[in-house]
């Protein structure tokens, strides 16, 4: 066995030192021909980062002959090929650009959004390569709506979403945790916006229940910590955000929960009214007696 490897070998180093040698040739030619060939001969064997080397030096030559248009075509999948997602996405734009009534068109702008789909990072990243690659595909679609791949790409469209709740829910946790602060009011406001706005923009989502009702809990948090001229408004939301999640959500495990948030904002609001009717009658009282007083005082420098 060592024998008969010992014989392969050389052969092999051989082969490996010719093929390096035939690409050094190619790379130093200046024809133009011999490269064309060769760039599409190492493309269709699959070795994509020699092609892409010898379309490189050839391309700028055959800009606007018959050739060019097979050329641009394989240099996007090449780098497609190698995993240069973006690269790729930013050639098979430029190609269907340039060669829109190519029979090729229609696939290129598919394979520009699937490769910006390919590198839209994952929902706990920053999206907006996946919102760029939303608008290329909805491009698409609208340009080849009968394309045998329309279904590929609403498929990408729905993943796509996905992701784009999945961040928004994970922000909206994260401002409800941000509440166990030490200054957790903004914190609660930015909470109940966060809650809407994503009931808004995702009104199928599998969240909104519970969202609905951290919705009422955080109310009345914000309300029950709020300065005492807010309190009463913002204890008043309490009710208003409890009726629509019991209407929405009527058989939900978080019914009695979220009544019991509410009988809290009520209890909250009696002992606020009380104590605001004792405040503004101390207030009057306090007043009467500054206008008493006054009077005696004037009709003293009057005497």
């Amino acid at each position: 066995m060592k024998k008969n490897f010992l014989y392969v070998l050389p052969v092999l180093i051989l082969l490996t030192v010719s093929s390096c040698g035939k690409f050094y040739k190619l790379e130093k030619s200046t024809n133009w021909e011999e490269l064309y060939e060769a760039a599409n001969n190492y493309y269709n064997a699959g070795e994509y980062s020699k092609a892409i080397i010898l379309y490189d030096k050839v391309l700028p030559v055959i800009r606007g002959s018959e050739r060019a248009e097979l050329a641009d075509f394989n240099y996007a999948y090449s780098h497609f090929r190698m995993k240069r997602y973006i690269e790729a996405a930013g050639y098979f734009n430029t190609f269907y650009q340039t060669y829109n009534r190519s029979p090729m068109a229609e696939e290129a702008l598919f394979m520009n959004a699937y490769s910006l789909y390919l590198d839209a990072p994952d929902y706990n990243l920053d999206q907006k390569s996946s919102r760029d690659a939303v608008n290329a595909i909805q491009l698409f679609i609208n340009r080849f709506p009968q394309s045998d791949s329309y279904e590929r790409a609403t498929a990408m469209i729905e993943d796509l979403q996905v992701r784009f709740e999945e961040k928004a829910y994970q922000e909206s946790m994260l401002y409800l945790r941000l509440t166990d602060g030490l200054f957790p009011g903004d914190f609660y406001r930015a909470c109940i916006i966060n809650f809407q706005n994503f009931a808004k923009n995702y009104p199928d989502s599998k969240y909104n229940e519970e969202l609905g009702y951290k919705l009422v809990e955080v109310a009345l948090a914000y309300g029950k910590g709020s300065k005492f001229d807010k309190k009463e408004e913002r204890l008043n939301d309490v009710s208003k955000y409890a009726d629509q999640f019991k209407r929405r959500y009527p058989d939900s495990k978080y019914v009695g929960r979220v009544e019991e948030f509410e009988k809290t904002a009520q209890a909250e609001i009696l002992a606020y009214q009380k104590l605001k009717k004792e405040y503004d009658e101390q207030l009057a009282r306090a007043n009467e007696e500054a206008a008493s007083e006054q009077a005696t005082e004037n009709k003293k420098k009057n005497q």
